[in-house]
């Protein structure tokens, strides 16, 4: 776990605490549910009170996903929580979260548990990414995936 801020010192009392949770594809809504019950559950076990859920289906590296950006703008959110990071946003977390604590809100994410693959899912993001931008967003997941074996395949070769 990581906390952008300090859970006691800071008097955040009269900011609005808001859940925020990400899927990136509509198939994972059920995901986007459970997503939002574990967060809010640890958030109250934590004594912090729930006023707003902000759910959003959007890939991590979308940068117009309109409800965090949203959610980012409006100064009366001083707390915002998180499940994991990636949740939060792939790439340059921490430089939203240096922004939020500059003016006087935060970012508390659950779950920050650094994992082996990070890089490859990174990877993945990315490849996923540009394929859906150059080929459609139906085959971009599989072309993604093709991208990777094949860089793998390279790298065994070598």
């Amino acid at each position: 776990m990581i906390l952008v801020g300090d859970l006691e010192t800071q008097s955040l009392e009269d900011g609005i605490t808001a859940v925020y949770a990400r899927v990136s594809s509509g198939d994972q809504r059920a995901d986007l549910d459970r997503q939002v019950a574990r967060v809010s559950t640890w958030a109250t076990s934590q004594g912090l009170s729930i006023d707003r859920v902000v759910t959003e289906i959007g890939s991590g590296l979308n940068d117009k996903r309109r409800k965090f950006l949203a959610l980012l703008a409006d100064p009366s959110v001083t707390t915002i929580v998180a499940e994991h990071r990636d949740r939060f946003a792939r790439f340059g977390s921490e430089y939203v979260a240096a922004s939020l604590q500059a003016n006087g809100r935060r970012l508390v994410v659950v779950d920050d548990a650094e994992v082996d693959d990070d890089l490859v899912r990174d990877m993945t993001e990315v490849l996923t990414s540009f394929c859906a931008r150059l080929y459609g967003r139906r085959a971009a997941a599989h072309r993604a995936a093709k991208a990777l074996a094949a860089a793998q395949e390279s790298t065994d070769a070598a």
